[in-house]
């Protein structure tokens, strides 16, 4: 059996791989990890929402028997210099 290869049939087989390498290595556009705010909820429900552009976050500690949420507001460079932790503000 002999088998020729013409010009046609090689420049098909190539821009027919091609096309399909382009096709796998397609990547959605939108990164799906980049996103302003990013939440995290950890075992014991409590929940952590950082704004990755000014470095602002607020934590929700898990519920107390009262039923209620309070939140504390930090500043994640203001904390970080300081090395204080959170304190509620005052009301």
């Amino acid at each position: 059996m002999k088998i020729t290869l013409d010009t046609k049939s090689l420049l098909l087989g190539f821009l027919g791989a091609g096309l399909m390498f382009t096709a796998i290595s397609f990547k959605n556009g939108q990164d799906q990890t980049g996103g302003r705010y990013h939440t995290e909820v950890n075992a014991n429900n409590m929940v952590v929402i950082v704004d990755s552009e000014t470095g602002n976050y607020i934590i929700a500690p898990p519920v107390e028997q009262t039923g209620k949420t309070t939140w504390i507001k930090g500043e994640f460079n203001k904390t970080f210099s300081t090395a204080v932790d959170n304190k509620r503000e005052p009301k």
